[in-house]
């Protein structure tokens, strides 16, 4: 089916790869210490189906257009980056307003941060290029290329699922230490920042 030692390698390599904060890591951060543990876990589910679409896409040839194609690398790039600038201004806008609020209802609903960062996942297009040069190595030419696909496909998004839940649940709980009505506040116009700071990073990648 697979071979064991690129299969263990694969998942070791998954682990780095997640633990490094990208624009995904960040926007959950944002969304946790903004919205709280619900919504960030929800900006995690999206990033999973993001990261499948994503992985689908490069294995079906569209990284090696986007690899080939500056003009479409630089447009999807940006209209992801613009998209998490815009969430995370609109979240600073609108935190002190929230904040006045008497239920202090969250600024982002976790349906919302699910759907959000589905389009995250999926359109951050260095993602996708990246998996047309990485997934190959922890292939055996000797054995069915499909099967092995899938189930690098399925490790990797399991994988770092776990590492975006660990951040997720990490950064939800230091904003539950901030309860006080200028501790919201604060934590909220934090949590854009970090929405914006994803874009930037977003914008800033190159093939």
């Amino acid at each position: 089916m697979i071979n064991l030692n690129l299969w263990l390698a694969f998942i070791g390599a998954s682990l780095v790869i997640g633990l490094i904060p990208g624009p995904g890591v960040i926007s959950i951060i944002g969304y946790a210490i903004n919205s709280g543990r619900n919504t960030a876990l929800a900006a995690v589910a999206g990033m999973v189906v993001g990261n499948t679409i994503a992985m689908l896409l490069s294995l079906i040839g569209v990284g090696t257009l986007l690899a080939t194609s500056p003009k479409v690398f630089f447009v999807i790039k940006w209209v992801g980056a613009l998209y998490l600038i815009y969430l995370g201004g609109l979240t600073i806008w609108r935190s002190r307003e929230a904040v006045k609020s008497e239920d202090r209802q969250q600024t982002i609903s976790a349906k919302t941060a699910f759907l959000n960062n589905i389009l995250v996942g999926t359109f951050h297009p260095k993602t996708i290029v990246f998996f047309v040069a990485f997934v190959p190595q922890f292939m055996d030419a000797t054995r069915n290329y499909w099967t092995q696909s899938g189930l690098l496909l399925i490790t990797f998004v399991v994988t770092v699922a776990c590492s975006d839940a660990g951040y997720a649940l990490l950064a939800s709980h230091a904003s539950n230490l901030l309860r006080s009505k200028n501790g919201v506040l604060y934590t909220r116009i934090a949590g854009g920042f970090c929405m914006i700071a994803a874009g930037a990073l977003a914008a800033g990648s190159k093939m």
